[in-house]
């Protein structure tokens, strides 16, 4: 897999403000949420990806498995187009063994969003042994594949998604592998006040706020989100600065989860004049999803 920024697609989830519309979202990128699981296979460590995908052609869904070594093992694309078969399988080998994909969404539910809320199951079947299984149709999925229940050592390790509104971007989301869910905010505008300021919130708790906002248009800072460290980090130079009808008139937003006591880092003030500046191309060039305990990234674009 590669480093995460670059190992997605364009992703992109629905949000809460009510001033987004599908057909302005449109106009910026294909609806898209791809989420990554590191599993062991044959006691090799890889990384299992989910990409869900929605345009005006359909659904969509790609499974792809990456080794350790950022080498893809094997994948599986269902076009919007060709999404009428809604059930399927497709063998690969990998790891000197057979690993077979098994889909059933011929009764799935689908929201605004991508992904599907209930009625479906995804799988990855090892040597007949289930290591990884999506849905809520865990008994149909076992009678189809067959496989032997594995104890699971999958762990949800990074999501990616698309954000769209005016000024408010929310989204419902969780900071570590089977965490609480969090209702998450972010607000700015930059429209209309000389001065923006971002602020962000979760659960309607404050837990950044960045004011004078054109000369801080990249920071970061630490929070605290279940007990764990979460290092958040922002880019808003194109909302500020952009020309408007660029592609890549995005602001980005990144929150990642520390589990080790030496990757924390000292939280400080996001409105004092020192604060710790930082590459954002670089820092997220850099950025590994090994080691850490989850990565999410969000893609806001404003609608007009």
């Amino acid at each position: 897999m590669k480093d995460f920024p670059s190992c997605f697609g364009e992703n992109a989830v629905q949000v809460s403000d009510s001033s987004s519309s599908n057909s302005n979202s449109s106009k910026h990128a294909q609806n898209f949420v791809m989420c990554v699981y590191q599993c062991i296979i044959r006691g090799k460590s890889c990384l299992i990806s989910f990409t869900w995908s929605k345009s005006l052609m359909g659904q969509g869904l790609s499974v792809g498995i990456d080794d350790s070594s950022n080498q893809c093992l094997c994948k599986v694309d269902i076009k919007p187009w060709v999404f009428s078969k809604r059930r399927g399988s497709k063998s690969f080998h990998a790891y000197s063994c057979k690993v077979d994909v098994f889909w059933d969404l011929s009764s799935a539910k689908f929201g605004v969003g991508p992904e599907p809320l209930e009625g479906f199951y995804v799988c990855v079947v090892v040597d007949r042994k289930m290591v990884m299984l999506l849905g809520d149709l865990r008994k149909e999925a076992f009678k189809k594949t067959n496989a032997t229940p594995l104890e699971s050592n999958a762990v949800f390790v990074a999501k990616k998604e698309h954000v769209f509104g005016k000024k408010l971007f929310g989204n419902k989301v969780v900071f570590c592998d089977n965490g609480q869910v969090h209702d998450l905010v972010i607000e700015c505008d930059t429209s209309s006040v000389s001065d923006p300021c971002l602020v962000i919130r979760i659960d309607s708790k404050t837990v950044v706020q960045v004011k004078r906002l054109k000369w801080k248009f990249r920071g970061n800072c630490t929070i605290i989100v279940d007990g764990f460290a979460v290092e958040v980090f922002w880019d808003v130079y194109n909302w500020l600065f952009g020309n408007g009808t660029s592609s890549l008139g995005n602001a980005v937003f990144m929150f990642r989860t520390c589990l080790s006591e030496d990757k924390l880092w000292v939280s400080q003030p996001v409105s004092d004049e020192n604060m710790l500046q930082w590459s954002f191309s670089q820092r997220f060039s850099e950025t590994k999803l090994q080691g850490l305990g989850f990565s999410l990234m969000l893609y806001a674009w404003k609608n007009e």
